[in-house]
C-alpha cells in the first residue's frame, strides 16, 4: 500500500480502541489509536484526529453510537475496531456482527474514507478463560478478512504472529493490551497503511530472563 498524507482521523471501537490498559483515569489513556495518531502526525504535521470509541460498546451499539458522528467529521482514514465484547457473549450472533461490521466498513468507504481493521487474535493462547472463543475468533476472522477485500479495507492480521500472544503485550485481565501491546498495535497498523519504517512490529520479544 503507498502511503498517504492522511489529515483527518478518526478512530472508532470498543476499550481496545479506548486505550484501556495503556494509562490509567488519573493519568488518562493512551491506547494503540492514540499512538497511531503520532506517528501519523510525524509526516502530516496538520493531521486532526478524533477517537470516539468508548468501553463495553457491542458492534451495535458502535455502528448506532459513533458511525455517524465519525462520518460528519469527514475523515480521509477511519479505523473500525469492534467485536470483541459480542464475541465473549453466550448470545453471540456472528451473522449480525459481521453484517453491522459490513454496513460500517460500506458507508466509510463510500464517503471516500480509507478504512482499517485489525483481526481477533489467537485467544486460545492468552488464558483459560478466552480458549473457549477461539472457535469463534477463527470464523470471524475468516469472515473479517472477506468483508474488508469487498470494500477495500485495509487489515493488520494479527492472528498468525506469535509475538501477539505474548504475555507481555497483555494486561493481567489478558483480554485488554498493555501499553507494550497497544504499542506493537500502532505500529503494525502503521505499516498496514504503508508508513516506513514499522516492518519489524511482529518480531517477537527477547526471551524471559
Amino acid at each position: 500500500m503507498t502511503t498517504h498524507p492522511y489529515t483527518r482521523y478518526v478512530a472508532i471501537g470498543d476499550s481496545q480502541t479506548e486505550g484501556i490498559g495503556d494509562g490509567d483515569e488519573a493519568t488518562g489513556y493512551r491506547g494503540w489509536a492514540d499512538r497511531l495518531a503520532e506517528l501519523l502526525a510525524e509526516a502530516q504535521p496538520d493531521l486532526t484526529y478524533a477517537n470516539l470509541a468508548v468501553r463495553g460498546k457491542l458492534t451495535a451499539q458502535i455502528k448506532a453510537e459513533q458511525l455517524a458522528p465519525a462520518l460528519a467529521l469527514k475523515p480521509d482514514l477511519v479505523t473500525v475496531v469492534a467485536g470483541m465484547n459480542d464475541l465473549l457473549r453466550p448470545g453471540f450472533n456472528a451473522d449480525q456482527v459481521m453484517a453491522d461490521i459490513e454496513e460500517m466498513f460500506a458507508r466509510l468507504t463510500e464517503a471516500g474514507a480509507q478504512v482499517a481493521t485489525v483481526t481477533y487474535p489467537n485467544m486460545g493462547e492468552l488464558s483459560p478463560l478466552t480458549r473457549r472463543a477461539l472457535p469463534r475468533v477463527l470464523h470471524l476472522n475468516t469472515r473479517l478478512r472477506a468483508v474488508a477485500d469487498r470494500h477495500g479495507v485495509a487489515v493488520l492480521d494479527v492472528f498468525p504472529h506469535p509475538v501477539t500472544t505474548d504475555p507481555r503485550l497483555w494486561s493481567q485481565d489478558r483480554i485488554h493490551a498493555s501499553p507494550l501491546g497497544h504499542t506493537r498495535i500502532a505500529s503494525g497498523m502503521a505499516h498496514t497503511l504503508g508508513l516506513p519504517d514499522h516492518e519489524d512490529w511482529s518480531t517477537p520479544l527477547p526471551p524471559l530472563a
